[in-house]
């Protein structure tokens, strides 16, 4: 019996590899319309890269060994870390702000559920060198580009965005102490995946029934007005408030507006942010995040010893080509091939070769029979290959230098010269 790929890996078939090359090239498409460069590293770091970022914690998730030099190593799990070094590595050099991206794959040993494998592709778009919060509307402007490229609209995409420092201001204001604010942030990461009931009880052990009122009081704003309205007389909020209302006058600016709805629960769990984060999720609420990013100016400081503003945020192949399935908005992924020649007996398979190689090298498509076949059984294969024309090749025809070319949709025919034929591609 043969064996399949393993649990949380996938085999690419030409019809999946379509799809993800469909993916992957509006992802680039959409990158060079902003500028942006590709770049990419190493699928094998160092164990410790990973255990600075994350911790411990992280280790048990990565497919990690012990290489033939005593080095203790991993698959990358994420290209943070790698991007990091590499900028380290330059970043006198670097025009600022460092605009790049990459599709790096990426491994991680976790339990698989829709739309999350123990491998999958990821777009990584980082901008580096910059802390206006212009940037932040650029680096969502992108995400949100790509969706819109991909074929959704406003109304089946919605980005969630938030403000870490506008959060932790808010709480300071409700009355939550220094030292509860992880808790907190933890509590309200969660927001939406465990019952309300149950997150209204954490908060209340750890701030108090009070402050946990108050504190639903100001999540349950999605308005940056009424947010503004409120806390615009509260000197250490409003200026928070105030970097909100401008990043969504960009991304105004930028033709998303209506992409975007204001989401003070939306943390991002990883510690490392340090200012506006989002979401992006489909409006029907069928699948996990779409992708996620924001704010981490500290990070590259903490890996790789460069004190520089940056953000970033990773799209997943996975999600996106369940969403697009799910949606009918991949365009058809049949192979395409331009011209089958066919010749009408052995003899001519010479010729065959020197006329497809002749196409060839005007970049079309070309196949042929590779074993002697009759006429009609060329032909049928030439229509199974999905091929739009078929040129054949009779001896009356070419001693006059001529073909008859056929239109295999059309099922017409007609005579040209076969100089001509070749010139006029």
């Amino acid at each position: 019996m043969a064996q399949g790929a393993l649990p949380g890996f996938r085999d690419f078939y030409p019809e999946q590899f379509a799809e993800r090359a469909y993916i992957m090239d509006v992802w680039r498409r959409v990158l060079r319309r902003y500028a942006f460069a590709e770049y990419d590293g190493p699928p094998l770091e160092p164990l410790d890269l990973y255990r600075k970022k994350s911790g411990d914690e992280l280790v048990g998730q990565l497919y990690s060994f012990t290489d033939k030099g005593d080095r203790q190593v991993a698959m990358r799990p994420e290209m943070t870390p790698t991007f990091a070094r590499m900028v380290a590595a330059r970043a006198n050099a670097l025009r600022k702000p460092v605009r790049w991206f990459s599709v790096p794959q990426l491994f991680r040993y976790e339990r698989q559920q829709k739309g999350r494998l123990r491998e999958h592709f990821q777009l990584n778009v980082d901008i580096v060198g910059e802390s206006a919060v212009t940037a932040d509307a650029e680096l969502l402007s992108i995400a949100l580009d790509i969706m819109r490229e991909l074929g959704f609209t406003s109304a089946g995409v919605k980005a969630r965005v938030s403000d870490r420092r506008l959060l932790q201001a808010l709480l300071t204001h409700a009355g939550a102490s220094e030292d509860a604010m992880p808790a907190v942030f933890a509590v309200i990461d969660k927001l939406g995946r465990e019952p309300a009931a149950l997150s209204r009880e954490k908060l209340d052990s750890i701030v108090g029934a009070d402050v946990s009122g108050r504190i639903d009081s100001f999540l349950a704003l999605e308005n940056i007005d009424v947010l503004s309205s409120a806390y615009e007389n509260i000197p250490e909020v409003a200026e928070h408030v105030e970097r909100m209302r401008k990043y969504f006058e960009y991304l105004h600016a930028l033709g998303f507006a209506d992409w975007v709805t204001l989401d003070l629960s939306i943390v991002r769990g990883l510690a490392y942010y340090t200012g506006i984060v989002f979401e992006l999720f489909d409006t029907a609420g069928e699948y996990r995040a779409i992708c996620g990013g924001g704010r981490y100016d500290t990070l590259l400081d903490t890996l790789g010893g460069v004190d520089l503003p940056a953000l970033g945020f990773g799209m997943g192949d996975v999600v996106v080509g369940e969403l697009l399935r799910s949606r009918a908005l991949i365009p058809a992924t049949a192979p395409r091939t331009d011209y089958w020649v066919a010749g009408e007996d052995e003899s001519l398979i010479s010729t065959v070769m020197s006329i497809a190689t002749q196409l060839r090298g005007r970049d079309k498509s070309v196949e042929y029979a590779l074993k002697p076949q009759q006429l009609s059984r060329q032909l049928r294969s030439a229509v199974a290959a999905g091929a739009s024309h078929a040129i054949l090749l009779k001896h009356a025809q070419l001693d006059a230098g001529e073909v008859t070319v056929r239109d295999l949709a059309e099922g017409t025919e007609r005579s040209v010269r076969l100089t001509e034929l070749i010139n006029s591609l």
